[in-house]
Formats: C-alpha cells, structure tokens, sequence
C-alpha cells in the first residue's frame, strides 16, 4: 500500500481580530482546543485618522514527525526521493459567508508553540497561548501573527509549493510538502508545523475575505482531520503469469520482469548470503539430464549474457528483467548465488501477435478474498480476479479446477464512503502512482491498512484500468463494498 497518513498532534488559531463590541481585540485568546480552525481577513470595520481598520486570521498546526522518521527507519516509508508528501486539510461548511478567489500560503514555521485549551472563537474570550502575541507563556513571536520561514521577494516557501488557490472558495486545501518534510526528517530544520494563513495581496485588498474553515485535529470526524499523507509506487510487478517471449513486434515490452519471494512464518526476510546485493538467475528450457548442467545459450538476451544478474527490491524481494528468445512454452528459472540454489521456479510463456480486430475488451471483476467486515487493526490484501467479459472458455478451461486470473498491469483502486460517496482515497494516477496495484503468476493485489477509516461506516472499492498504458484510464463498472468496526 502507497498510502501512509499521520494526523496533526497540535492546532490552533489565532487572531488579531475585534470581538464584537468593536473595540477589545483578540490578540491575547487561544482556540487550541476548538474542532475548527478559521482562516480569514476582515477590511474596515473601524475606521480612524490612521484609516480603516484591518484584523486577520491564521491556522498553526503541527505533526508526529517523530513517527514519521520511525517508519521510514523500519521501511514502512521509502527512503528520500521516492516518496511524496501532501498537506490536506478539509473544508468545513458553515453559516457565515465565505469568500472566494482567494490564494493561502502554506509556510513552515520557525519557532516552538504551545497548542493551548481555548474554545471561543466569537467573542476571544479563552485566553491563553499560543496566541497572536505569544508562542507561548514565556515567549513572544519576534513578529505578531507568527514567526515563519521566509525568502527575499516573495511570501513563503514550502518546497516547489508554497501556496494553493482557491476559486470558489469552499475547496480542500491539498499542498505538496515533500521538500520541507525531507528537511525535517533529516533534522536540517526544526519540525514546528506550518502557519495557513490569506497571501499578502489579499491582506493588502480593501475587501473582505471572511471565513474560511477547516477540520481540525479534534473533529469528531476521523476522515476530515487535516493530516500528511505519504504517497508512494508500492506496485511489485511480477510478469511471471504475464511472461511473452521476445516478439520484432515490440520493443522495451520484450524484457520481462520477476520476482523471488523470501518469506519467513508470513514476514519477508532478507536472504542472509545476499542481503542487499546481487543475485544470478539461470534460465532453463529443461530441467535434469545433460540440459540441467548448462543454462540456455542464446535464448536469453540480457548484456549477451545467458546469466541473468538480479538484485534486491525490497525486504525479502529479489528482482531480474531479461528478454527471452527462444520459442519454449515453459522455461525453468534458478536463483543462486555461486553454487548456492535458492530457488527454481516455472514460467509459462505467451507468443504475442498483432491482432485484425481493433475493439479493447470488457472485463468481468470480483475480488476473490473480500469479507463484509473488517476491523481498524486489519491489513488485508485484497486479490482482484478479473477476466474477459466475452471469454469462450476451452474444454481445457472447462476441466480446470481454477480458471486463471488475467493481469492488468495499469490498474488502480479507489476508495470512498458509500453513506455521502465522499472520495476518501481517489485514484493515484499522477506522477506517484500511489494506488497503483501490484500483480503476480495469480493476477492483480493490493494491501490496505484499515487504520486510515472511520469505523461503523460501509466503504467501497473501485477499479479503474489503462488498457493502453497511454495515461488514459477507464473506471469498472463494479463497486465492492464492506464496513469496519472498531
């Protein structure tokens, strides 16, 4: 599973806004432990010889980073650079109005704040820290509002992404902070969260842009709580069931790839004599007698090499790509290392040819291991079966007590909430590819760790496949739907 999230551990707003009687601003009042958190800019409420007044809004908000550097010490993150990270934080509908055509700037901040237990965010009348003045009860901000990480020129910077745009105004805030997030794993900068706040242009405008809300930490609804979702390829794509000889009819697709599997009382090992390193595979046509003591010469075209040189993919997999050139229907590949075998394995391979028809086929889904429940603590692997929705099956087919799954080797997943069809995790088909499913010799799969949803509600699965493979996918006319308890 590409997906990881991990709710902020602290919020707060704070303001330098009027309470109602037009004079008493709220710069001393705290909203730490309030369920909303309020963006806003307010032009003209008062006026004086210095001209209109001008009270504004801001959002501090942190996160676990500690958890954070922990998954990725055990390997439950990838390492730097390949993986993303996302701000998001969800809109709150309220009875105020709310602006629109706005821009919010993300920016990290530069010093420690305390969270504090303030609730009133009408009259600021809970005081307490942080607030607009203070960090916290023995600190000020060296600049009311907030200390934050700034460039010369410009508002704020988090990464390549510094700001998000809003239209119509009741959008969700999603942002990409993987730059900042490496900084604070890497402990260059202090983890101190990051400040939301309206851009310049905005707090320099004569109008108004009142209110913008957002979930907080302590929303009763888990799904709406703002978080930083990491988002990686997780796919293992194993074309030992998909596995083509090499055809003049394709080019890069000729080199297939496979996998050898290292599993331990269900947990993936390392082998010891290998680790991380490099592993050799020998592929054969025929297995005992003369054949057995030389690997095939000519049938496998990797660097002109009949040896195939592999390596490590991630704990406990190990991974070879060659081309095969020969015209066996089954061909044998051996994992070794020296003298050492670690494993022999099977590969059934497919001729490929053109076709005269240009229609893309229809597929009938299922998935073959789904319960009606689950529970938050679950990790399911879900195995998609899939087949043509036009098969004429074989009389071999008929006979056979399991009929083969075919593979889509561009197929991902969707998840929402089947109550209001809010779209919890939408298909990953950008740059991440983070809802990408892997496939092996039984077909396509996907783990999911059921932590991330609200229990007492019935979720769905949806598919979606690029046939193509040209970017362009077609969401499955299927929904599998289960619920989660506690």
């Amino acid at each position: 599973m590409g997906i990881r999230r991990y709710i902020a551990n602290s919020d707060n707003t704070i303001t330098n806004a009027f309470a109602s009687n037009l004079s008493i601003r709220g710069t001393g009042s705290n909203m730490g432990a309030s369920d909303i958190l309020e963006v806003f800019s307010i032009y003209g409420q008062t006026s004086s010889s210095a001209g209109y007044s001008t009270e504004e809004s801001k959002t501090l908000i942190n996160f676990p980073i500690s958890t954070v550097i922990a998954d990725r010490t055990s390997g439950n993150i990838p390492a730097s650079g390949s993986v993303n990270f996302f701000l998001k934080m969800y809109n709150a509908i309220h009875s105020s109005t709310t602006p629109s055509k706005y821009t919010l700037i993300v920016a990290p901040i530069s010093s420690s704040w305390t969270e504090g237990f303030g609730l009133d965010m009408d009259e600021y009348k809970d005081l307490g820290y942080s607030n607009w003045l203070s960090s916290s009860s023995t600190t000020k901000w060296n600049t009311a509002g907030g200390d934050y990480l700034n460039i010369p020129g410009g508002d704020f910077l988090v990464g390549n992404t510094s700001s998000q745009y809003f239209n119509l105004g009741n959008e969700d805030l999603e942002v990409d902070i993987t730059a900042q997030m490496e900084k604070w794993i890497n402990g260059s900068i202090a983890s101190n969260g990051f400040g939301i706040f309206l851009a310049s242009s905005m707090l320099n405008d004569t109008r108004s842009y009142y209110t913008k809300k957002f979930f907080g930490r302590d929303s009763e609804f888990k799904l709406y709580r703002p978080n930083i979702e990491a988002r990686w390829n997780s796919q293992v794509a194993d074309e030992r069931g998909n596995f083509f000889i090499s055809s003049s009819l394709l080019s890069t697709e000729n080199v297939n790839t496979i996998y050898l599997y290292n599993y331990r009382n269900g947990k993936a090992t390392n082998i010891p004599s290998i680790g991380q390193g490099l592993v050799y595979v020998k592929i054969y046509e025929t297995l005992g007698g003369s054949a057995s003591s030389m690997p095939i010469a000519g049938g496998v075209t990797v660097a002109n090499t009949s040896v195939v040189t592999g390596g490590w993919f991630s704990v406990g997999l190990y991974t070879a790509s060659f081309a095969y050139t020969g015209s066996s229907s089954t061909i044998y590949d051996v994992w070794q290392n020296g003298s050492t075998i670690f494993h022999t394995g099977t590969i059934n391979t497919i001729t490929y040819d053109a076709s005269s028809d240009a229609e893309l086929p229809r597929y009938v889904l299922n998935i073959k291991n789904a319960q009606a429940k689950y529970f938050q603590n679950d990790k399911p692997r879900f195995r998609l079966f899939v087949r043509e929705k036009d098969w004429n099956p074989t009389i071999y087919n008929i006979a056979s007590t399991e009929i083969e799954s075919s593979i889509i080797e561009k197929s991902y997943y969707s998840l929402v909430r089947v109550q209001d069809n809010f779209n919890v995790i939408p298909y990953g088909t950008g740059s991440a590819q983070h809802t990408l499913l892997s496939f092996d010799v039984s077909g396509n799969y996907f783990d999911f760790d059921m932590s991330i949803l609200e229990k007492g509600f019935m979720y769905g699965l949806k598919f979606a496949f690029d046939i193509q493979q040209n970017g362009n996918i077609e969401e499955q006319p299927y929904i599998f739907k289960f619920r989660v308890e506690e």
